[in-house]
């Protein structure tokens, strides 16, 4: 089986969100199960300067201009990089500048990607073909179209990371893209007017899958469909929609052997978890003291997020004696109001605007409690994490949070099976409801100590993910 992955950002060469996680990892853990796996990226800055050495493929004309195609490999996974200085040669991040202005030939940008994956799949390489070409989210979902259109012999997965982000553009675009007319349609990637990137992904591709059970189902519904509901009920109804969770790459995250925190650990031995808790409360600027609750919050910071609901809350936790430590970026409001909240409430809350990778460790080592009160989330990894470091989730019931995470409810706790805490309303009283259980399980030691222990023991490692996904292309084969 040969599988070509189609993708906009790879961990660890270049990330803005969770997608470059999955992008990093899954390949390797397809390899691992037996699969001839590659990845096809546009030549970003980064993504260039971390593979090094590349041989080139081939070189041919496209609707975006003459294209050189190179294979180079990074910790043992093929990268095909799709080198056009023009496009992809630019300062900031994939998809804006520096000012976080959508770049205006991201039309164009997004569909040379994907038609590089058809190519592929009609033969380009000589020397490898792909028989399942999988694309991840609106920014390879043209890739399925063209393989219908050009009638590459291949089947297609397209998965769903975020449904929220559409890749909207203009018709007039279309005989540019080289994009056949009668494919804008309703039934086609034809969306109020626009051409849909996502919708060709879930219209065109033999099958669909999101990041976990939960949001798959969710999406079908009008609350979380953003209008492509409809498309997607019918995907379930025909068996062409499933839900597959991911996973945690543990060569990454994995206390026992992380260097970037300040102490290592395991569920065995906690004891050096303190360490990495006070040397964030200094780095933060907190007072140090670990019998203070110290949540943490590590998020882009939007209204998805449910980040306005931690301000909601946030004077009830504190007045309760916790601690807050933020890492994040994004609206400006909310950024402005963390930073106040920071400067009237010195030793209790600290904030850090922006992204560290390093510091991200850190954070979810040193802290007590990983808040991640989204309001939709289609599986969410910064709570897998908290589980795998013993920084007990608190989440809303939603996505993958309401997968991954088992209530502090009597009962579970009196089986074992508690991991977290779990609110159901998007509202700060019901996000300030599971603060103040959380408060009632940190004064019991004990009891705090065997939801770590179980928390941290449970395997969300990529092994399932990647027999499930074989699964699925084995069946799509036959």
């Amino acid at each position: 089986m040969q599988v070509l992955h189609v993708c906009s950002e790879l961990f660890p060469l270049l990330k803005t969100g969770g997608l470059a996680d999955v992008a990093g990892a899954l390949p390797a853990a397809q390899i691992a199960e037996g699969a001839d796996v590659r990845v096809l990226i546009p030549a970003f800055p980064d993504i260039k300067k971390g593979l090094g050495e590349t041989k080139v493929i081939g070189t041919l004309a496209t609707f975006a201009g003459h294209v050189t195609l190179s294979l180079g490999f990074f910790d043992g996974v093929g990268i095909y990089i799709i080198d056009v200085p023009g496009l992809y040669d630019r300062p900031g991040s994939p998809y804006h500048d520096q000012s976080s202005f959508a770049y205006a030939d991201n039309h164009r940008r997004f569909a040379l990607l994907s038609w590089m994956a058809c190519e592929l799949a009609l033969g380009f390489d000589p020397h490898w073909q792909p028989n399942i070409v999988h694309s991840h989210d609106w920014h390879a979902g043209l890739a399925s179209a063209y393989i219908r259109a050009r009638n590459a012999p291949v089947r297609t997965v397209f998965t769903v990371h975020n449904l929220a982000f559409q890749g909207l553009f203009g018709a007039h675009h279309l005989d540019e893209l080289y994009i056949p007319r009668e494919f804008f349609q309703m039934h086609g990637l034809e969306f109020y007017g626009q051409i849909s990137y996502l919708k060709a992904g879930l219209f065109y591709s033999d099958h669909v899958t999101t990041v976990s059970p939960t949001y798959a189902k969710e999406i079908t519904r009008p609350e979380f469909g953003y209008g492509m509901e409809s498309l997607l009920l019918e995907r379930e109804m025909q068996g062409r929609l499933t839900g597959i969770l991911n996973g945690v790459d543990e060569a990454i995250w994995q206390p026992r052997d992380d260097v970037l925190l300040s102490a290592r650990y395991d569920a065995d031995d906690l004891r050096s978890k303190a360490i990495n808790k006070a040397y964030l409360q200094r780095a933060m600027g907190l007072d140090v003291d670990d019998s203070r609750l110290v949540f943490a919050v590590v998020s882009r910071l939007t209204s998805q997020k449910g980040l306005d609901l931690v301000l909601e809350a946030l004077p009830d936790l504190l007045e309760r004696g916790g601690q807050l430590a933020l890492l994040g970026a994004g609206d400006a409001v909310l950024q402005q109001a963390f930073l106040a909240a920071a400067a009237d409430n010195p030793g209790q809350v600290g904030v850090q605007l922006g992204y560290h990778e390093a510091f991200s460790h850190r954070i979810i080592g040193g802290a007590d409690v990983i808040m991640v009160p989204s309001r939709f989330e289609p599986c969410g990894l910064t709570q897998l994490y908290g589980l795998k470091y013993g920084t007990l989730p608190l989440v809303r019931r939603t996505g993958g949070l309401a997968d991954t995470v088992v209530d502090c409810a009597l009962e579970n706790l009196a089986d074992g099976t508690a991991s977290g805490f779990v609110f159901e309303e998007a509202t700060g009283k019901s996000l300030g409801n599971a603060i103040r259980r959380a408060f009632v399980l940190w004064s019991r030691p004990k009891h705090w100590r065997h939801v770590q222990q179980h928390a941290m023991g449970i395997d969300f490692g990529w092994k399932v993910a990647a027999q499930e996904y074989l699964t699925l292309y084995n069946r799509l084969l036959s």
